[in-house]
């Protein structure tokens, strides 16, 4: 299995990220795909990757969240990074409206160039979307059909499936959401993706899946989602595993 959605490097893991991931590959996970936040995290991330260089790889981004007037010297620091190479993707990144819509022009302005920067690269984007899949929609019909997508953390229902189709034809990361209870649109969206473009992630140290719902999360409970995404489909963790495992591979050019 791989994650490919994991901040192992975070402050959340004071027993050391090295250790986390030894569980994670314990419990069947092969590789780990770790996406930065902001420049503050960048140091910690590398650290972390360059200590396991052959079961994690890293993104490069400033996660929407972070975006402030001084976005651009951010931003351009990291395209600095991109341009040495050893990053599998840009991200994560891209619109967040749900706790503060004051940078909301900045935000979609940041997104811009990071599909931009991706594009120039040939790099796949992580995408952060989260009640702002019109904006997100928006810019990214604006000029980045070439660029391969990723809608991180995707908990949307079919018509949000229908509505991002319209646009582009990205991947889908299914992450500990689906385990929960009141999550049946989400799994309902499954058969409307389709197992050809889902990615298995877990957000770690956010969502933990069900039966740790609640707790810090790690790569090591990946295995529950997968579980979940098999049962919802009729089909077999080990065919779950493969097909995930392939696209991610794809996706990423691991």
């Amino acid at each position: 299995m791989i994650d490919t959605h994991t901040h192992l490097y975070l402050d959340s893991f004071p027993e050391g990220g090295e250790n986390v991931v030894s569980r994670a590959v314990e419990a069947g996970v092969s590789h780990l795909i770790m996406p930065n936040v902001d420049t503050t995290t960048i140091g910690s991330m590398m650290r972390l990757h360059h200590a396991l260089p052959d079961v994690t790889s890293v993104a490069m981004g400033l996660h929407p969240t972070e975006v402030r007037d001084d976005w651009r010297q951010h931003v351009g620091e990291m395209e600095t990074m991109l341009d040495a190479g050893g990053f599998v993707a840009v991200g994560e990144v891209g619109i967040d409206l749900y706790w503060d819509k004051t940078y909301a022009h900045l935000q979609k302005e940041a997104f811009r160039e990071h599909l931009r920067i991706a594009d120039r690269l040939d790099l796949p984007v992580i995408i952060h979307c989260r009640e702002a899949l019109p904006e997100t929609l928006e810019v990214i019909a604006e000029g980045a059909p070439k660029v391969r997508l990723v809608f991180h953390s995707f908990t949307g229902a079919p018509e949000d499936v229908e509505r991002i189709r319209e646009v582009c034809d990205p991947m889908f990361g299914i992450n500990g959401v689906v385990t929960f209870k009141n999550a049946e649109p989400l799994r309902t969206s499954l058969q409307e993706i389709g197992l050809d473009r889902l990615l298995l992630e877990t957000d770690s140290p956010y969502l933990a899946p069900v039966p740790n719902r609640g707790k810090r999360n790690e790569s090591a409970y990946l295995p529950y989602i997968c579980c979940r995404v098999a049962d919802t489909l009729g089909l077999t963790s080990e065919e779950v595993e493969r097909a995930t495992d392939h696209n991610a591979i794809q996706t990423f050019r691991l």
